[in-house]
């Protein structure tokens, strides 16, 4: 009894923050007019009346979902797949080495994650605007416009490199000087010990990178104007420029959410196993 208590008021919460995604999937599913005649029953959260996937197809008539969605991957497994060799090596690091100035960086690390992300923007955009990429034909191609300037700046994050070096400071210590007896150096042992222990710290850190690289809209909005470039949240304001199709609009949210649910519920148990026993310590 004491647990259905507990779980009850759970499950209810559950539900109210659910009722806004299952708004958005059924009416998806229905004309522009069944949604607004839908708004003050519970019809709204239902899959009843005229029901298709119309909405859906005309999303890729209206923007290049498709495009924005292969960009939006791109970027989002460059930031993910680099921050993991970047702050995994640098929480490794500040775990593991003792060196005069480990724990001054560490606080700089820290530091970090009190800045808005928007005190920076413009600054950072002046900065990339200045930098060369390559020479062609005695041109200099920049860095505005490309996959590039999407991912490189949000590769390095203090709260990964944070959350890595919690888990490695788990590790125990013996484990390092066993390897260095069998002559291994610091990369053998990275590589070789801590790294195949820290399997769900890296699920988390990968889900909450992936996160906000998905969601970015900012940062793209001031750096890219060619349309072969931008992601999915930029398709959105494709729907508010002319009659705006509220149909559409949900069908297109519901397709660049659900891969942000799969990847949630797939990386779940390590999610909530990472949280519960590192990224709390300390």
């Amino acid at each position: 009894m004491r647990r259905r208590l507990t779980y009850l008021p759970l499950t209810l919460f559950a539900l109210v923050f659910c009722l806004p995604i299952v708004f958005m999937l059924m009416s998806s599913l229905k004309p522009d007019e069944q949604i607004f005649g839908d708004l003050e029953t519970a019809r709204a959260f239902l899959p009843v009346g005229d029901i298709s996937l119309d909405n859906y197809a005309k999303v890729f008539d209206t923007v290049p979902a498709g495009r924005f969605m292969l960009n939006s991957v791109i970027v989002t497994a460059g930031i993910v797949l680099l921050g993991f060799l970047v702050n995994s090596l640098a929480g490794f690091a500040l775990a593991r080495l003792r060196w005069r100035f480990g724990p001054l960086v560490l606080t700089l690390v820290i530091a970090t994650l009190v800045l808005p992300f928007e005190t920076i923007a413009v600054p950072l955009l002046f900065w990339v605007s200045k930098l060369p990429w390559l020479t062609s034909n005695g041109f200099e191609v920049g860095w505005l416009d490309t996959y590039r300037v999407q991912i490189v700046p949000f590769i390095a994050n203090g709260f990964s490199i944070f959350l890595f070096r919690q888990h490695f400071t788990s590790i125990p210590t013996e484990l390092d000087e066993a390897a260095r007896i069998d002559g291994c150096n610091w990369w053998t042992i990275y590589r070789r010990v801590a790294v195949p222990l820290s399997g769900p710290v890296f699920a988390t850190v990968g889900l909450l990178t992936a996160l906000p690289a998905w969601n970015s809209y900012l940062w793209p909005l001031m750096t890219v104007q060619d349309e072969k470039k931008r992601t999915v949240l930029i398709g959105v304001q494709y729907f508010f420029q002319l009659d705006i199709a509220w149909g559409q609009i949900m069908a297109y949210s519901s397709m660049i959410t659900i891969p942000v649910l799969i990847l949630f519920f797939a990386f779940q148990r390590a999610f909530m196993t990472s949280i519960a026993s590192t990224g709390l310590k300390g």
